[in-house]
Parts: structure tokens; C-alpha cells; sequence
């Protein structure tokens, strides 16, 4: 545990960042804290541990300086180097997590204020930062990674309860007083929604330090959610900055197609005409059982659409005589031999390098889990969705792609689940192939939902260019933060 130097500038101002250990929540604060380093006069600081700032080193050590924390790994009997959520295959490492990460408060506490910043940009997961920005007279920007539309979703279904007047988990219901009819079903809330759960004391935490917080900070862009970016403020009540898309303000120091995975990547697509390839990918953390990987290749190969497939290690099967054993990737042989004999797909196992992949103009459609960060790379690429949420936000987020903006189609899973690890029903090969077929295929559809999600990505490009709104709404933000720190000198 370390202290910046921080040189006494009253001019300069210094923001603290703190990401939660967890890829949707760790790579777009790095990205916030990019953009706010080259504002002028300005310093930014991460805090986290060793591995992950290992994650982002690359990218951010011309601009952003590292504080690093060592988690109490030993003391919760995790091995070393398991520092994120992306490292926990099960539900009992996933909680060791969660314990190791909450005995980090106090240390966190004594670094924030040793450092002194001006403003902490705090993950909402952390609500006892709204306390320690108090103790030093600073804002405390919150940040959950996730859209508007989550938000005022998950402020209506709490306010107005209309789940609970449903006669069983598959009726739907409208969610009230939204700027659009919002049609959900029991089955796709979140368990904290629906009843007592061990983690509904925390999230009424998290609710109480977002309305005591500065503000909150999203990483959308006005032109894509404006009716509830204007709800979230006025009807809500919390200031919010929309300043996203974030990874548009960072152009990539490495070049993507200069590393083994990019190039054969993008050789591979040369070799396809336009819109002509379905990108699938369910992010870092989902698992899927054997079963449903069979139905996914069977639709792909019964589809005849070519595809790259980032491919999840697949889900432990409860006879595991190891459950600590991580299993690796799997796929049917017979689907491998076909991919071979046709070359029309492409399997990646790991990383990918998404957002060169989804730009590629041979890519006409993306088959996601709805995580937040892969909505917005794949409407900033102008690419149709194909959705397929599986846990957390990912089902509100559906609804946005589905309802609200009209540029994806669903794949028909109905059945939210509390964990990424964890068992649910099958979605059969035949929903799988209709969707495929509505987005890739000839058909009117695809071509209506097409041209709507590139108009969102003319948007998008524009919100992030000077005189954009996201553009603005940064610059708006920092003369806010300067004005405060103004005010506290001058009180002290």
C-alpha cells in the first residue's frame, strides 16, 4: 500500500478511480479514467490489484498511473492470482471473491484518503465510498456499467411492483409509467426483484449511495436512450452524465490485427461478401451446459449461415468428480468436421478481438448475451442483435435492443439466472435458427432493423466528436468537479 506523489497544484485536479473486479465493470472505468487524463491539467489513478491492472497495463500507462492493493487471497482460501470474477469457475470461489474484495474496505478507505484526491469515481458496488468522499469534502461519482434504461426499469418494477399481480412466472405484465410499453415476464427478473435474497440489503445500500453520490456516470450516449436519460434525472431525481461510448473516445494503442488472433481473424473474413457472417458471443463469464451446445451448433450448421464463434469453456456437469476442475472448451466432433469440410465458420476459444471483428464489413449480424459494453460495441459497429440474455442486467437490456430501439430480435430464452455458472432450460435449435434467419436472412426485417441500427451508429461516432453530447457532457462534468474543488479551498 502506496501514496501517490502528487504534486501540490491547486489547478490540477486529481480523480481517484475504483473498478470492481469484474470485466464489465473493470474495462470501461479504465476507459473513464483514460478520457478524464487527457482533459487538461488532469490526473487520474486507478486503484486495484496486481493482476488486474496486469488486464489494462498496455493501454493506459502513458496516461494513467496504478495504485496497487494486494487482496487477502490466502485468507479465504483462494490461489493466487484469482483477482476477478472472469477466475471463479464456481459459486463457491465466486463467493471467496466476493468476501476477499469486501475485506479490501478498510485498506481501500486509508488509501483514498491518504491521496486526497478531489473527486472518487467509485463502481457502484462499492457504497462505502459515498461515506469516505464525505469525510474528504469531494464528489463521488458513481459508475455501474450499465444504460439508463436498466436503471429506470429497475426503479419502476421496485416503485410499482407489478410482478407480484401476475398468476404465474411466464404471464407478462407492462412495466408502469415508462416512456414505452415494456413487456416483460416474471421468469426474466432478477431475484433480488421478486424477493429476499442474501444480497437485497446490499443493493438498498448501493440505492441509498447512489442518491447521496455527486451523480452517476453512464456509459451511453444521449441520441441512443435521451427519453430515459431525461427520466433518470427528472423523475428519479439523480444527476447523471452520459459519456459513452467510452471506447470511441480511446483509440487502441496496439493495433488489434497485428496479433495472431486479429489477423487470422480478419483474413478469414476477407474471404466473405458483405453482411454475410453471424458473430457470436456471450462475454467472459457465461457457461453453458453440453446439451445446449449441441443445440446452438446444430442451428448453426442447419442455418447454413457462415459464423465466428467465441466460444465459453463449457459448464461442469454436476456428476464432476472434480468440481474444482475447471473444464475446458467443447464442441460436438461432428461439427468441427463439418466447419473444416465448408470453412464457413470459425471458432475462437477465448479472447477475441471483438470490436476489429464486429467493424469487419463482412459481419451482418451479432448473437449476444446483452452484456452492456457488447450492446454498445455492436451498435457502434452498425451491426443487427441477436439476443440471448442470460443473467444480471441482461434481460432489461434486452428489452432496450427489442422494444425501445428496434434493431435486434430474440432468440427466446425466458429464464433469468442468478449466477453465470449456473443451469437453465434448453432453447431449442428451431427458436435459435428463426432468429438467425430474421436478422441474416433476405427478408424485409433484417434489412428495416439493419438501417436503424446504423443511423445509431452515426450517433454514436457523433456523441464522442467535438460538439457531440457525450463530448459535451465530459467537459460539462469537469468544469462541475473544478467549481467544487474551487468552493473547498476556499472554505478551508
Amino acid at each position: 500500500m502506496s501514496s501517490c506523489n502528487i504534486k501540490d497544484d491547486t489547478n490540477q485536479l486529481h480523480i481517484i478511480f475504483l473498478p470492481y473486479m469484474a470485466p464489465g465493470h473493470l474495462m470501461p472505468m479504465v476507459d473513464i479514467a483514460r478520457v478524464f487524463a487527457n482533459q487538461p491539467n488532469t490526473k487520474a489513478t486507478i486503484i486495484t490489484t496486481p493482476a488486474n491492472a496486469a488486464r489494462f497495463h498496455s493501454t493506459t500507462s502513458r496516461d494513467v498511473a496504478i495504485l496497487n492493493v494486494s487482496l487477502p487471497l490466502k485468507e479465504v482460501g483462494l490461489p493466487e492470482g484469482c483477482e476477478n470474477l472472469v477466475s471463479t469457475p464456481t459459486r463457491e470461489t465466486t463467493f471467496k471473491l466476493f468476501k476477499a474484495i469486501e475485506m479490501l474496505h478498510p485498506k481501500l478507505e486509508i488509501m483514498l484518503l491518504e491521496n486526497n484526491p478531489d473527486c472518487i469515481v467509485s463502481d457502484y458496488l462499492y457504497p462505502w465510498t459515498v461515506d469516505v468522499a464525505h469525510k474528504l469534502g469531494i464528489p463521488r461519482l458513481a459508475f455501474s456499467g450499465g444504460c439508463f434504461f436498466n436503471n429506470c426499469v429497475c426503479f419502476n418494477l421496485e416503485k410499482y411492483r407489478p410482478h407480484d399481480h401476475v398468476l404465474s412466472e411466464n404471464q407478462e405484465f407492462v412495466v408502469p409509467n415508462l416512456p414505452d410499453e415494456i413487456v416483460l415476464t416474471r421468469s426474466q427478473l432478477q431475484d433480488i426483484v421478486k424477493g429476499d435474497t442474501k444480497f437485497n440489503q446490499l443493493f438498498e445500500r448501493i440505492r441509498q449511495a447512489e442518491m447521496n453520490s455527486f451523480g452517476v456516470l453512464m456509459n451511453s450516449f444521449y441520441g441512443l436512450e435521451s427519453h430515459y436519460a431525461n427520466y433518470f434525472k427528472n423523475e428519479m431525481g439523480i444527476n447523471s452524465w452520459h459519456i459513452g461510448p467510452l471506447f470511441l473516445f480511446n483509440k487502441p494503442i496496439l493495433d488489434e490485427k497485428t496479433t495472431i488472433e486479429g489477423q487470422s481473424c480478419l483474413d478469414w473474413l476477407n474471404s466473405k461478401v458483405s453482411n454475410s457472417v453471424l458473430y457470436i458471443c456471450f462475454g467472459s463469464l457465461t457457461r453453458f451446459t453440453k446439451s445446449q451446445l449441441i443445440e446452438m451448433a446444430s442451428a448453426l450448421k442447419d442455418s447454413g449461415c457462415s459464423f465466428i464463434w467465441v466460444l465459453g469453456k463449457v459448464l461442469k456437469s454436476n456428476e464432476s468428480k472434480d468440481q474444482n476442475k475447471e473444464e475446458e472448451w467443447w464442441l460436438p466432433n461432428w461439427f468441427e468436421d463439418n466447419m473444416k469440410e465448408t470453412n464457413d465458420g470459425l471458432v475462437i476459444r477465448g479472447w477475441a478481438p471483438q470490436a476489429m471483428i464486429l467493424e469487419h464489413r463482412a459481419i451482418g449480424g451479432f448473437l449476444t448475451h446483452c452484456g452492456w459494453n457488447s450492446i454498445l460495441e455492436g451498435v457502434c459497429a452498425g451491426v443487427p442483435l441477436i439476443t440471448w440474455p442470460v443473467f444480471a442486467d441482461q434481460f432489461y437490456n434486452e428489452k432496450l435492443v427489442t422494444q425501445v430501439l428496434k434493431i435486434g430480435v430474440e432468440v427466446g430464452n425466458m429464464v433469468w439466472k442468478a449466477w453465470a455458472i449456473d443451469e437453465t432450460e434448453i432453447v431449442e435449435k428451431e427458436k435459435i435458427k428463426i432468429a438467425i434467419k430474421r436478422v441474416m436472412g433476405e427478408g424485409k426485417e433484417g434489412e428495416e432493423i439493419r438501417k436503424k441500427v446504423k443511423e445509431f451508429s452515426e450517433l454514436a461516432h457523433k456523441a464522442v466528436k467535438e460538439g457531440g453530447s457525450s463530448y459535451n457532457d465530459v467537459k460539462a462534468l469537469f468544469e462541475v468537479i473544478r467549481l467544487q474543488k474551487q468552493e473547498r479551498l476556499s472554505k478551508e
